[in-house]
């Protein structure tokens, strides 16, 4: 589907998203799911991009893709207004500075122990003395920063430093994006999932508050259109993500 976006001026509205007449798309790479690299300085391809581009297209302005490997930073160039959108995870520490769309796709975070670990749930997960890995900044970060009250949480640079820090035995805990975790696990014996997730993670495009009323409007009904037209299923499925769940349409009312 190719419905304009609702503005009785396009070029007025593209002014607003895109105000220096390119849309700057910030992309996070730390996330596998939404976008990556298939070789080193390579351009980003994944999901993300995809909805970058098609949102350029129906401006009508070219895109700049501008990369990061964690989503803190992706999230602050859009607040600080050195790019006009992302994709990020909708959370309430992120919301100054920023307004989001209704989630576009949903991704399970899950929590990583060794083989031999007792821990058998994810309700054992908050005691006293037990030392939780997350990548700082991400989404998880900020949800089991709310709702560990015993745990120590120890934030890393990424989702590689976890895992390594988990193997050395410098955190016993190491929460994630649990499909990224699923295939640690299948290369890797000594290690398991515990079963279900912790938090449903809601990925969702941004755009920095400043931009008003009608760009966040138009924002928002991008994304249930991409949704609703399979735009969104059929980018899992061209770059071949699994483990991710396209988000059910928003009733504004």
């Amino acid at each position: 589907m190719n419905r304009p976006l609702p503005s009785s001026d396009l070029a007025v509205l593209a002014s607003t998203m895109a105000p220096t007449g390119t849309l700057r798309a910030s992309i996070n790479l730390g996330n596998p799911m939404l976008a990556r690299r298939d070789a080193e300085r390579a351009p980003p391809v994944g999901v993300s991009v995809d909805l970058a581009q098609s949102l350029g297209r129906r401006l009508g302005v070219p895109v700049e893709l501008i990369a990061f490997d964690k989503a803190a930073q992706s999230v602050e160039a859009v607040r600080s207004e050195k790019a006009d959108v992302g994709f990020f995870a909708i959370d309430p520490a992120r919301g100054e500075g920023l307004r989001f769309t209704a989630p576009y796709l949903l991704i399970e975070g899950s929590y990583l122990v060794p083989s031999a670990s007792a821990f058998l749930s994810n309700d054992e997960v908050d005691r006293a003395g037990l030392r939780v890995g997350v990548g700082s900044g991400s989404a998880y970060d900020l949800f089991l920063t709310r709702s560990l009250q015993a745990a120590h949480i120890e934030r890393l640079f990424n989702a590689q430093a976890v895992v390594d820090a988990l193997r050395a035995g410098r955190v016993e805990i190491a929460a994630g994006i649990r499909k990224q975790l699923e295939a640690i696990t299948q290369a890797d014996t000594a290690l398991r999932l515990l079963p279900g997730g912790f938090m449903v993670i809601q990925q969702a495009m941004g755009l920095p508050a400043s931009r008003g009323e009608d760009a966040t409007a138009a924002l928002a009904a991008f994304v249930e259109d991409m949704k609703a037209s399979g735009f969104v299923a059929d980018a899992l499925a061209r770059h071949r993500i699994e483990g991710g769940e396209v988000a059910p349409a928003h009733n504004a009312s």
